[in-house]
């Protein structure tokens, strides 16, 4: 007996209720009858009886063929599955007194992560008595914000984290310009007033 994930459904023997609802292979309703009797016009045709509503009353059994139903089931997961986005979070650490070339590479790294579909957790961390100054961690974030702003939209402020400050972003979704249109309805009014002058 092959099992389908998320659902097990009873087949054929294991269907031991008195009165069954059959729904035959092309669809079409073949009314209640006994299990016995909706086994065997399953077995006349080759295929199986399946119990689709256990919770109905009679039960509801259709006459398919369970293997390639099951098959079709696993397809259609694995399709799912495959065409399902995984988000990951990526984490760019900083420390508060960070050098200019290294902030700049840590810009060209969020930015990578987040073109590539990813959400991005930039941290500030403090060394030693710098957790006595907070407010270069958030400046230092806010600055960070600043230099990835075209790519980027913020999804949590930052807000401080045992010694560290952290900000989550996510890539921005760019929506299409529309500026086309509005110079070519502004050149038609235009035109009117020298075909005029001409025809004077």
């Amino acid at each position: 007996m092959l099992a389908i994930s998320k659902q097990e459904l009873q087949i054929n023997e294991e269907i031991r209720d008195r009165e069954v609802l059959v729904i035959d292979a092309d669809g079409s309703k073949k009314g209640v009858m006994s299990a016995r009797d909706a086994q065997k016009l399953a077995f006349d045709q080759n295929l199986d009886l399946v119990k689709i509503a256990p919770q109905a009353t009679p039960p509801v059994c259709r006459v398919m063929d369970y293997g390639k139903y099951c098959f079709e089931q696993q397809k259609r997961e694995k399709e799912a599955r495959k065409n399902q986005k995984v988000v990951e979070i990526k984490e760019i650490r900083m420390f508060s007194a960070i050098d200019t070339h290294d902030f700049e590479t840590k810009v060209a790294q969020g930015k990578k992560f987040l073109q590539g579909g990813d959400k991005v957790k930039v941290s500030v961390r403090f060394r030693k008595r710098a957790i006595a100054h907070p407010e270069l961690g958030i400046e230092l974030l806010n600055r960070y914000k600043d230099a990835i702003g075209d790519v980027a939209v913020v999804d949590k402020p930052p807000k401080m984290e045992g010694r560290a400050y952290a900000m989550f972003m996510s890539p921005k979704q760019n929506k299409p310009e529309k500026s086309e249109k509005a110079p070519k309805k502004q050149q038609a009014p235009a035109e009117k007033p020298q075909e005029e002058a001409a025809e004077a």
